[in-house]
């Protein structure tokens, strides 16, 4: 039986008890949060990060590792690291077994003095085991460290991940700057959707508890020489509360923790040799091998036979057994391309067609029912609730999901879903007035709400305009996939990921018309702060990301009225050449806030 948490995180305590409390008598040099030059230590740490990734991928380790420490020296490092986790990732208001967070200014100046002071020098605590729903109705053990080791765990992984950008297998998607699902779903349709393509067989595979089994001491092998190493081990040995009660943490990595999914790459890298897959000298793969798609720990090999496909298989489990990883067998299966398959929550399939046999990726069945049952409950938890509630809790659900499916073809499921949506609402509504006629119920709830549209089935409120968005308003866009290994720690690429961001503004996500016309006027930036209005550090990825980042997008970004002398988005700025006038701006929350000349709208 494990110990009492009282027992054994006595050293753990005294150690975090250590950081300072911002009062009237907090240290002199601590440093005024809200007026730092958030631009400047960002493009620090960027630039840093660039010089890592070029020595590494020159072969000068030597240089690589005195950059390192440089990273794990920089005060900008661990300034933009406690931004990080307490102000811009989504868990930021989840605590660790210590019950903090930092949630004020000045307890984030305070955190980041103290970090700074420390260094490499903080004793880890351990994580607090909380346990989450998966769609299969089992539950997943996430472990949240203490914000202080959130920090610590942020300001290590800016040094080690551009060493490993630059050594990750091109096939890799999970949980890495600039890439994400929607990368990898592109990647397996360039395979199987260009003509005369060949690798018909798929191993569809999944990785059993990868994060809980990574065997410790062939992870921190693969670290050698890495400066943070230590730091890295006493995370991976800090233990687990779980219900008041430690246990040790023998193996495996806490998922949930800032540095976790960078392990698990870690861990993967060589993933395509493993398999067989080879490339020419013009990077492109060689006809006859396999080719592989990683997400975290889902994956897919793509072969020319069955026979490759079995090979690939007996080669992965040899090669994942020395790092304490194997293949869930209830979850792993050799199919083809024309019986298809789920991979990242689209259903990847061959159809025939009468131009002949064609790929589509549509959402799949089992998300599509997933979804369904989703909004019957909520309906249900609504009931006796007012339309406006049903309309907030809805529209970032709705507009979460048709985010992310909008890149496959999803035409038809867009539809299908706004009509079952219709029948659940109107259930809704006649058990909210189970006395009242059906035209009636149609009266209150549902008009021309959407003035844009020539809709008179909106589920709207009356008394404030706001209304339900459906799913087939959100239009079809074809995702361009990162090319090759390409990584925006690569400085030579400044351009390439220029030219992507760019994309992602006029790709917005389905917002509303003004922030859509702000985000093309503003380049997609705030003018408060020069950073991406819309993503704080990387796009979000699956459904639920999406869903929570529309939940949170209200309150991130606001419209300001901006008195200006010009209209190039640079709140203001005044000249004697040019008229005065009123502009509205969107801005972050936090940057209007410090904005001088400004009124909120």
């Amino acid at each position: 039986m494990g110990a009492s948490v009282k027992d054994t995180t006595s050293t753990a305590v005294v150690a975090v008890s250590a950081v300072p409390e911002a009062g009237v008598n907090g240290p002199e040099d601590l440093p005024d949060w809200d007026a730092l030059d958030w631009l400047s230590q960002d493009r620090q740490v960027a630039r840093l990060r660039q010089r890592i990734f070029k020595a590494t991928q020159a072969g000068d380790m030597k240089r690589a590792r005195n950059l390192q420490r440089l990273m794990l020296r920089s005060r900008a490092n661990t300034l933009v690291s406690v931004r990080q986790v307490s102000q811009r990732n989504s868990g930021r208001r989840t605590p660790g077994v210590d019950g903090e967070v930092a949630m004020t200014s000045r307890q984030r100046a305070s955190l980041a003095h103290w970090l700074h002071r420390c260094g490499s020098g903080t004793v880890p605590l351990p994580v607090r085991r909380v346990h989450v729903p998966k769609k299969n109705g089992k539950s997943r053990p996430l472990g949240i460290p203490v914000i202080a080791d959130r920090a610590q765990q942020n300001r290590v992984k800016n040094a080690l991940e551009p060493e490993w950008e630059a050594r990750l297998d091109a096939s890799q998607y999970g949980f890495r700057p600039g890439r994400g699902c929607h990368d990898a779903i592109e990647k397996i349709f360039s395979l199987l959707g260009k003509k005369g393509a060949k690798r018909g067989w798929i191993l569809d595979a999944d990785l059993q508890a990868a994060f809980d089994r990574i065997d410790h001491r062939h992870l921190l092998g693969r670290l050698r020489g890495f400066p943070g190493k230590d730091q890295i081990a006493g995370w991976l040995r800090a233990g687990v509360v779980d219900n008041n009660r430690y246990a040790p943490t023998p193996e495996g990595t806490p998922q949930g923790g800032v540095i976790s999914p960078l392990l698990l790459n870690i861990a993967l890298q060589g993933i395509e040799e493993a398999v067989g897959v080879r490339y020419r000298k013009n990077g492109e793969l060689a006809r006859d091998c396999p080719a592989v798609v990683v997400y975290a720990d889902d994956l897919v090999v793509l072969c020319h036979s069955r026979e490759q496909a079995e090979a690939a298989r007996e080669c992965l489990a040899v090669w994942l057994a020395p790092k304490g990883l194997r293949l869930n067998d209830a979850k792993t299966r050799i199919t083809t391309d024309t019986e298809g398959f789920d991979f990242l929550s689209f259903n990847v399939r061959r159809y025939p067609t009468k131009d002949g046999p064609k790929i589509l990726i549509k959402p799949s069945e089992e998300a599509l029912v997933r979804i369904r049952r989703r909004m019957k409950a909520e309906l249900r938890a609504l009931r006796g609730q007012p339309a406006s509630a049903v309309i907030g809790k809805l529209n970032p659900v709705i507009r979460g999901q048709a985010a992310y499916y909008r890149t496959g073809v999803a035409k038809k499921a867009f539809s299908d879903l706004d009509r079952v949506l219709w029948v659940q609402l109107d259930q809704w509504a006649r058990g909210a007035h189970p006395n009242k006629g059906r035209q009636w119920i149609i009266k209150r709830y549902w008009g021309p709400f959407n003035e844009s549209r020539n809709d008179q089935w909106v589920f709207g409120d009356h008394k404030t305009g706001a209304y339900l968005h459906k799913y087939a308003w959100t239009p079809i866009i074809r995702h361009v996939m990162v090319a090759g290994r390409s990584s925006p720690d690569d400085p030579a690429l400044a351009d390439y990921w220029a030219d992507r961001r760019r994309r992602q503004t006029r790709h917005s996500p389905p917002l509303a018309s003004s922030i859509q016309h702000a985000l093309r006027v503003q380049d997609g930036r705030c003018p408060g702060c020069g950073h991406s209005l819309l993503f704080a550090d990387r796009t979000p990825n699956l459904p639920g990301e999406w869903e929570n980042w529309f939940r949170a997008i209200r309150k991130a970004i606001e419209r300001k009225d901006i008195i200006t002398g010009n209209a190039d988005g640079r709140a203001g700025r005044h000249t004697s050449t040019t008229q005065t006038m009123h502009m509205g701006i969107y801005m972050h929350a936090d940057c209007a806030r410090r904005q001088p000349g400004s009124r909120r709208s």
